[in-house]
């Protein structure tokens, strides 16, 4: 029995269904009886968690960012203050860095406080990778099935997985999410399992994760409007429910931390690092840059992200009509990493989906327009590999001293959501001047309105 997605909220009618997409769940059972596609899919993590019993034993230095997270936990249950200083008591020499999340996201890392500094990165990292499988399931189950003279590999949802899986593990985004053992996956995977399944689904549990993912770092905040923007406001009710839900029961837990979080952490954007720095691929990074620090610099970019969001409204609401719900999901990642105060490299692991909906492309396309579409999918792919921010001179204010073509590589990230705009706005103009009607889906024509979670 097929599902379909809630009806368009501005009265428009939806494009028939002609191909069913492929299921999340069909797919999960097929690899619980299939021995050797689990191993494939777990031989990465295992060595990651590998990896950290061996460093825990040899003494490394391994996951910056998940040391912290682990002292941050720590400290919540010894009962000492989270932000009265720059650095906890708890931290390891080599990861005195202050803790910047909401102490709700201390109270989610207790399970890091009780194992030893390396293995739970290796364990984090373990997570991370499974969540950006997870990632890479879904996205290829919001796409039409395959036709059946598509290439082998495409048309095999589980040989997807593990190709993209491993492939994209050298996107600099997401090997640096490892690296220091951040987050960032692991709050995608919630993001995109809750928007794109279990919302799509007209679940009772719609919305939940959302609010989860933004109580742990505030920026999938912007993924409950999403919700609203596109009718499903039971939704984005319950992802703000339980966003408020958990911030009042850290008032209740850890008054003095919840209290001094929002009044003073919050607001000093100082506390997470240097704004100007190459790795912040934000507008506020990138005008910081700019204007050498100018006191206005910030209220700019502030500015100019507002004056993007109607624009970005626009067209997630013109994708979410079309059923091209994974390309509007996309649109409002990526403004949202442009908008916000400080948007680390690392942040773009948004990257992983967008790759995998350009490459979805290649197989149904005519020779006529191959080349651009494998232009524009090696291009994009070719930023996110290239490493070009670690290469360009940084540091020590070296960002405010660029010459122009540096400034141009060193704004790469934050050129990507641009020119990709740009070129569906080129596209959208060639069929208006031409009086043809433009394709039902501008990232890909043979897309249909079918929920991801159908199941045949």
């Amino acid at each position: 029995m097929t599902q379909h997605a809630p009806p368009a909220t501005d009265g428009e009618s939806t494009p028939p269904a002609r191909h069913p997409r492929l299921a999340l769940r069909t797919s999960l059972a097929r690899l619980s009886v299939r021995p050797r596609s689990i191993l494939l899919l777990a031989a990465v993590p295992l060595i990651a968690i590998a990896a950290g019993v061996l460093g825990w034993l040899l003494d490394w230095r391994l996951g910056v960012d998940s040391a912290v997270y682990r002292a941050g936990a720590l400290t919540l249950l010894n009962g000492d203050p989270l932000y009265d200083s720059n650095t906890l008591s708890t931290e390891p020499w080599w990861a005195l860095l202050p803790f910047t999340y909401p102490p709700t996201a201390a109270l989610f890392f207790v399970p890091l406080a009780i194992m030893p500094i390396q293995v739970a990165w290796g364990v984090l990292t373990a997570i991370s990778i499974l969540a950006m499988a997870l990632c890479v399931r879904i996205a290829i189950g919001s796409l039409p099935r395959p036709e059946p003279d598509a290439p082998r590999w495409w048309a095999s949802p589980a040989r997807a997985t593990l190709v993209f899986s491993v492939v994209l593990l050298a996107l600099e985004p997401v090997w640096r999410t490892v690296f220091l053992g951040q987050i960032n996956l692991i709050l995608m995977a919630l993001i995109m399992l809750d928007v794109l399944v279990i919302s799509a689904r007209g679940s009772r549990w719609g919305g939940v994760l959302v609010g989860v993912a933004a109580a742990v770092k505030l920026t999938p905040l912007i993924f409950i409007p999403h919700l609203l923007f596109t009718g499903r406001w039971k939704d984005a009710l319950r992802a703000l429910g339980t966003f408020v839900l958990l911030q009042g029961l850290m008032f209740v837990l850890v008054p003095h931390d919840a209290w001094r979080y929002w009044s003073h952490t919050l607001p000093d954007t100082g506390r997470i690092g240097p704004l100007h720095w190459a790795g912040n691929q934000s507008i506020n990074g990138l005008v910081n840059r700019l204007t050498d620090l100018a006191p206005w610099a910030s209220m700019a970019s502030y500015g100019l992200a507002a004056a993007l969001a109607a624009p970005a409204v626009w067209l997630m609401l013109r994708f979410h009509r079309r059923g091209q719900h994974l390309a509007a999901l996309l649109v409002t990642a990526f403004w949202v990493l442009l908008a916000s105060p400080v948007s680390w490299s690392h942040h773009w692991v948004w990257a992983v989906p967008l790759i995998v909906l350009l490459v979805s492309r290649l197989p149904r396309t005519t020779p006529a327009a191959a080349w651009r579409r494998w232009a524009v999918a090696l291009g994009v792919t070719g930023i996110f590999l290239s490493c070009v921010l670690l290469i360009l001179p940084n540091g020590r204010n070296i960002e405010l001293h660029w010459e122009f073509w540096q400034f141009v590589l060193g704004s790469a990230y934050i050129l990507v959501p641009f020119l990709l705009a740009l070129l569906l706005l080129v596209r959208w103009l060639v069929f208006r001047r031409r009086g043809a009607d433009e394709p039902s889906d501008p990232v890909s024509a043979s897309e249909e309105h079918v929920d991801v979670t159908s199941a045949r």
